[in-house]
């Protein structure tokens, strides 16, 4: 028997993970949720959707879809709203799932307030929540977890990620999209409060697609950090006030080093990705690299490198999943009056690396045994929280701070 599954929020990124979401083996019921009519009527006319989603299940508010019997909830919604949804949803007795971060907020003490009330939600309530966290489930990281559970680093030396997201790549396009929507100008108030109490925001409080990758492949989480801001002139007006860039240096819970970059000023066509170095083995540039041998002032460093492919580093997913996940890229390619290759068909990972087929096998997969997922919100916090007190220590000049962790998740 499945599960059913309540989709909360339509919008651009929601409509992506939608038909992965509905083609799942293990959903048998799927609810369609938004405050724009538009959004629910283009799934809810889709044939594809016909055989798991019935008239009634259609909901215009939170409020609405929270009085039903759905098994979860997937919130994919604006970045203020996460954690507050994500933490109703549980107390409505709901599992749920929210995209990145936890949540977006100017104020760091209040993002690290609802990364301890969602961890104590989900220890009352007995509910799962995981964050959809799209570094997690590259084939990079896939590949790197794989060797560190072989013991194929040896000890961890040092890791760093970053993530390069140009101001002028698409950004003041995002930004203009979410604050003129009717929720936007909502946020547009709120936000003015935050600046009359003089509270400064920071890239470093959307640290996830950069500091997950080496937390999740070393098991380890920050335990000290030191943080440098960088100011721009150039989209001073676009920053409001807060750092550009941010570069931080972490010293954590195995002993190793950790360097952050969450970067919004910088002339690069963007990249979201992590490097892991270790006493054995290391991982970079998608390739595996080991120890060379010296021999009279020359390095032999034959079979010490080995490139990788996707395909080499990722793990496979159930036939059953990768079969209806074809299906399901198919239906929005029908959708778009586009016509597949046969090539293009058989690229069924979804966007981010191919993160968003992983992240909707492994919620659906999580709910349906009742375990608790792989982002949990134990995981999560982590990644949050390194970002949280990088940006304080950001904007203290380098001060070294310690970074708060709540532990690992319940086995």
């Amino acid at each position: 028997m499945g599960i059913s599954l309540g989709l909360v929020g339509l919008g651009a990124f929601g409509s992506n993970f939608a038909p992965y979401f509905k083609a799942h083996p293990l959903v048998d019921r799927i609810g369609l949720c938004d405050c724009e009519a538009p959004r629910i009527a283009r799934f809810a006319k889709d044939p594809f959707f016909q055989d798991k989603f019935k008239e009634g299940d259609a909901y215009g508010t939170l409020d609405e879809i929270l009085k039903s019997d759905f098994d979860a909830l997937v919130i994919i919604t604006q970045p203020w709203f996460h954690a507050a949804q994500c933490v109703r949803a549980m107390e409505s007795g709901k599992h749920a799932y929210s995209a990145v971060p936890i949540v977006t907020l100017p104020d760091g003490d209040e993002i690290l307030e609802w990364c301890d009330r969602l961890i104590k939600t989900c220890e009352r309530t007995g509910k799962h929540y995981m964050l959809g966290e799209t570094t997690y489930y590259r084939p990079q990281a896939i590949y790197c977890r794989r060797r560190a559970a072989e013991g194929a680093f040896g000890d961890f030396v040092y890791s760093e990620g970053e993530y390069f997201h140009d101001v002028e790549h698409g950004l003041r396009r995002v930004k203009a999209r979410r604050e003129g929507s009717a929720t936007g100008k909502e946020w547009l108030k709120l936000k003015e409060g935050y600046k009359k109490r003089g509270i400064v925001s920071g890239p470093m409080h959307y640290p996830t697609h950069s500091t997950s990758g080496p937390i999740c492949v070393m098991k380890a989480h920050a335990v000290k950090v030191c943080a440098w801001p960088y100011y721009s002139e150039m989209n001073k007006e676009y920053h409001e006030g807060a750092p550009a860039n941010e570069t931080a240096l972490f010293r954590m819970s195995n002993g190793s080093t950790m360097r952050i970059c969450e970067h919004r000023e910088i002339a690069h066509p963007g990249r979201e990705m992590f490097r892991v170095y270790g006493s054995k083995g290391s991982f970079e540039h998608d390739t595996w690299c080991t120890r060379g041998t010296f021999e009279f002032n020359n390095w032999n460093i034959k079979g010490a490198t080995t490139p990788l492919t996707a395909d080499e580093m990722r793990e496979a997913l159930p036939p059953e999943v990768v079969e209806a996940f074809k299906a399901a890229k198919q239906s929005v390619a029908r959708n778009q009056g586009k016509e597949l290759s046969a090539r293009e068909a058989e690229d069924f990972y979804g966007g981010h690396g191919g993160s968003h087929s992983y992240l909707v096998h492994e919620f659906v997969d999580a709910v349906a045994h009742e375990r608790v997922p792989a982002i949990n919100a134990w995981e999560a916090a982590r990644y949050m929280a390194a970002g949280v007190m990088a940006h304080k220590s950001a904007l203290a000049d380098g001060e070294v701070l310690d970074v708060p962790d709540w532990g690992d998740a319940p086995a």
